[in-house]
């Protein structure tokens, strides 16, 4: 006897083996890495961490030094993932890697959970207020319907 599934999440495992999360210095996104790493933790999962380098071509145009300052942002973020890393490495460890991709944040996503084969994704929710009109990152993952997507608040 054979079952047909329409649509699968998981790459045939048993639980999620690859958890992306994006990451972008804010708040919210910053309570998303810390719930991912614990689900990572708990499913001994490799926790993918992503940056979404913005592509300003308005700001590089007007001579703004948009590249440096977002390679910047994404160097700080590393440094921030290392050293919370090495404060709890002695209560548990997580298998973790950093990424950093180019483009818009959705864009960004859907390119690294691609390519990473990621089982699940998580992001923190949008705390601009224009997004509640135009749609929110984690709203365009979850209609995307190609990973399960944990919003955080």
């Amino acid at each position: 006897m054979t079952e047909q599934h329409s649509h699968r999440f998981e790459l045939g495992t048993d639980g999620p083996k690859v958890i992306v999360v994006g990451m972008d210095g804010s708040d919210s996104s910053l309570r998303a890495a810390a719930y991912a790493g614990g689900l990572a933790r708990r499913q001994r999962a490799l926790l993918a961490v992503v940056y979404v380098q913005p592509v300003m071509a308005a700001g590089a145009a007007l001579g703004a030094p948009v590249a440096e300052t977002t390679d910047t942002i994404a160097e700080e973020l590393l440094t921030y993932i290392r050293e919370a890393t090495e404060r709890v490495k002695d209560m548990f460890e997580v298998r973790w890697e950093f990424h950093t991709f180019r483009g818009d944040p959705y864009s960004g996503l859907v390119k690294a959970a691609d390519e990473l084969r990621a089982d699940a994704v998580v992001v923190g929710a949008s705390e601009q207020a224009g997004h509640r009109i135009v749609g929110s990152v984690a709203i365009r993952l979850v209609k995307a319907g190609r990973w399960p997507v944990t919003v955080v608040p």
